[in-house]
């Protein structure tokens, strides 16, 4: 496993990689120590990451294999799709995996994702469409969806 950690106009943040794809983004709350060596799927990703704070990326390409359940990893697939600058809320987030009922799983899997921002859950808002929790806070979701123009707050 390497680790960088690297500048953001966040904070620090590190990346872990593992097996030639992205496990893990470490917020500026969740401190990383740099280990092993600067793989070029780190550099990617790091690079990927800065073009997005830039607003020059929409979407990812660098590879990702987050760990987690079978359930997760649906939630955490239908994250992926969410578009740049759009919302879903919780319920639709579930009725989208085919688990309606499972909106509080949902929150559990967004809360429990490994990769932030490649597999975007700060794009996930309240039913009211209002902010809820974000393991990097509720100021970082807010910067992020207002650095991608995406309408939030309550109805």
């Amino acid at each position: 496993m390497n680790c960088i950690v690297f500048d953001a106009p966040v904070g620090p943040l590190g990346l872990e990689e593992e097996g030639g794809a992205l496990r893990r983004l470490y917020l500026p709350n969740q401190p990383a120590e740099p280990a092993g060596e600067e793989t070029p799927v780190l550099a990617r990703g790091r690079a990927e990451l800065l073009e997005y704070f830039r607003g020059e990326r929409r979407a990812f390409t660098v590879p990702l294999e987050p760990r987690g359940t079978p359930f997760q990893r649906r939630v955490w697939d239908a994250l992926a799709a969410v578009p740049w600058g759009k919302t879903v809320t919780y319920g639709a987030l579930a009725r989208q995996i085919g688990s309606p009922g499972a909106v509080r799983a949902v929150g559990q899997a967004n809360h429990r994702n490994p990769l932030p921002i490649f597999l975007p859950c700060h794009r996930v808002v309240g039913a009211d469409g209002s902010l809820t929790g974000y393991a990097g806070g509720l100021d970082m979701k807010r910067f992020l969806l207002e650095l991608e123009g995406a309408a939030y707050g309550k109805k």
